[in-house]
């Protein structure tokens, strides 16, 4: 539920109150803030996002090449629940004549008041008491009919992208996706500070018709619970709790969409757990998924969280 305000030209504000199709461990959220990027796109390009066709009349989808989320110490996703009222900030930039990126803000209603959402916060000064995400969404379209392969970039007819603030090179997405494309991870040379825990874990994920958007692709936020499942089954041979699984604090959170999926594919998920040596001995697990058949990379995603300080989560921080 939210209500909408402008508050600069460049910037869309939004106040919301947090609804039982919004939050938990589902991945509801990042598909609510995914629409917003749409509707914030659409606003900013003067376009309709959801019914953008190619210039020969097929089908122009925004889809999402890079989502980022980054949580504070004192609010982050899966701590959200009914009820709770955020004052929402999204600003969109141009990547290229095919691309754009959006960033929100989500802070609680009763912070203080702070500047206009600009990229420097987000990447250099991010606030304790803010949820961001960053979308990096590219316009694709169908390249076969009723198949989810060979998807093509295709910006759609009446895209407007020139009058759009410009990202500064140092804040683009493309170098870490243009990483986690080439060695199916965002940290190819391990995660600094921390100990390889556990090196290899596989296991196999089906897609299934409810992981289809309404056009028929694997849907974006779907991917969240796709690698989720993935992170839980590795958490099981740990021996943790499902308790401690929805008590863990999320930090930060990247996902690169590489490829799409029909249903009945096979996804083979491999998946590197990560310890600090440090406290608060936060871990990261870094994940892929491939087309079982044919090795195609589909999606790479890379966790960091603070698990439950239970005695399994201590003792295992130590070797």
């Amino acid at each position: 539920m939210s209500t909408v305000d402008q508050a600069t030209p460049q910037v869309r504000e939004r106040h919301v109150t947090i609804t039982p199709s919004m939050c938990g461990p589902n991945a509801l959220l990042f598909g609510t803030v995914g629409d917003w990027t749409w509707e914030a796109v659409g606003e900013a390009c003067a376009m309709d996002a959801f019914r953008a066709v190619t210039h020969d009349g097929r089908p122009a989808y925004l889809a999402f090449h890079y989502y980022r989320i980054r949580a504070g110490l004192r609010i982050h996703p899966y701590a959200l629940t009914f009820g709770d009222r955020l004052t929402v900030q999204s600003r969109v930039y141009g990547l290229s004549n095919e691309s754009v990126v959006t960033l929100h803000r989500l802070a609680p209603e009763n912070s203080r008041s702070f500047a206009p959402l600009a990229a420097a916060e987000f990447h250099d000064h991010p606030r304790q008491d803010c949820l961001y995400i960053e979308n990096y969404n590219r316009w694709i379209s169908r390249s076969m009919a009723n198949s989810n392969q060979a998807l093509v970039s295709s910006a759609p007819a009446g895209f407007r992208h020139t009058h759009l603030p410009a990202l500064p090179a140092a804040y683009s997405p493309r170098k870490a996706c243009g990483t986690a494309r080439r060695s199916a991870t965002f940290h190819p040379a391990g995660v600094p500070g921390s100990s390889l825990t556990v090196p290899d874990f596989q296991t196999t994920y089906r897609v299934g018709v409810r992981d289809l958007n309404g056009v028929g692709l694997l849907y974006f936020a779907a991917y969240f619970g796709i690698f989720d499942s993935a992170l839980h089954r590795l958490w099981s041979t740990l021996g943790r709790s499902d308790q401690d699984f929805l008590a863990r604090h999320l930090l930060d959170h990247r996902i690169g969409y590489f490829s799409n999926a029909d249903p009945g594919t096979v996804l083979r998920l491999t998946a590197r757990l990560w310890t600090a040596r440090r406290a608060p001995y936060e871990e990261t697990v870094d994940l892929a998924a491939r087309n079982e058949a044919s090795g195609e990379l589909v999606a790479v995603a890379a966790m960091t969280f603070l698990p439950p300080a239970g005695p399994s989560v201590r003792k295992e921080a130590h070797t």
